[in-house]
């Protein structure tokens, strides 16, 4: 198992090199950031904007400012913003909580409710109850994210006036949120849980479980359930990536002040420091999380390690 998990870490250390490489490069190509912050100062010449790419360190070469970067990285120090002059670190550090409580109750609550309804619909495969709950997770599935925010915004919000329209000021101001992403998660997980169930009841072992005489919630949840856990893991764990770095339209609809609305604001003002420590710390978590997939592997299924 130390061997298992050794070359996993080593692959993911390998992966977070290339992207913050990657990254560091393609935010180069958005534009010159001396610009930017130039504007409505009147006229600049282009001495001015050296001066400007001078003071951020912007005319070293490409190399030394990646290097300079991963330095930083490893000692917790992810440089100043260009608007500001702010610490990254800083600012990471307050959006990132918000975007991991966001991905986390979504992903949470999409887990209870799509597991026993998954479970449900296959063990009534062919009836009413079944045919309702894969047609609503069609519907769920229809639903684009954003408009479905809106709705929430316009029925919960302005209408009925239950909750707060946007920001972050409680746990009432999380429901709408979280409920939007999680009704989108549920259509997917509800289907994957249906047809992982199927394949998995008419197994042999299932039915030398239920020939014991053990009872069906646990011939359902201990045997059937654990056996098809690989492809639930697999989807669950690409899901929680997808949410961390894939909410910014959640996020801009309810004013959340998370990852993805300080990427939005970096991109807008090409802050090169904020961008990219954005994007790597996104790209970090998910590859962390692959990495916790990966070893989640091993522990369900043994034959995974001995692999």
């Amino acid at each position: 198992m130390i061997g298992f998990v050794a070359k996993r870490v080593g692959l993911a250390v390998f992966v977070v090199l290339v992207v913050t490489l990657l990254v560091s490069w393609a935010i180069r190509l958005t534009g010159d950031p001396a610009i930017m912050l130039a504007q409505g100062a009147g006229s600049v010449t282009e001495e001015d904007l050296q001066r400007i790419r001078i003071a951020l360190g912007l005319d070293r070469p490409f190399l030394v400012q990646y290097l300079g970067f991963l330095q930083g990285l490893l000692s917790g120090d992810l440089g100043r913003s260009f608007l500001g002059n702010t610490p990254v670190t800083l600012l990471v550090g307050r959006a990132l909580p918000a975007t991991l409580l966001l991905a986390f109750v979504s992903l949470l609550a999409s887990i209870v409710l799509s597991i026993p309804l998954g479970i449900h619909a296959a063990v009534h495969k062919g009836r009413a109850v079944d045919q309702l709950i894969r047609i609503l997770s069609l519907v769920g599935l229809s639903f684009p994210n954003f408009w479905l925010a809106m709705m929430m915004v316009l029925v919960f919000s302005i209408a009925l006036g239950w909750l707060p329209p946007s920001g972050m000021e409680g746990a009432s101001s999380l429901v709408m949120p979280a409920a939007t992403m999680a009704i989108i998660l549920t259509a997917t997980n509800v289907r994957l849980v249906r047809t992982a169930m199927l394949e998995t009841l008419s197994a042999q072992y299932v039915m030398v479980a239920r020939s014991k005489g053990l009872r069906e919630r646990v011939v359902l949840y201990k045997h059937a359930l654990r056996n098809c856990a690989i492809p639930l893991i697999t989807y669950i764990g690409l899901q929680f990536g997808g949410l961390v770095g894939g909410i910014v339209v959640v996020e801009q609809v309810f004013a959340w002040p998370g990852m993805g609305s300080l990427a939005f604001d970096a991109i807008a003002a090409r802050d090169y420091p904020v961008l990219q420590a954005v994007i790597t710390v996104l790209a970090i978590l998910i590859v962390v999380i692959n990495l916790a997939v990966d070893i989640a592997y091993g522990l369900v299924d043994p034959r995974i390690r001995t692999e």
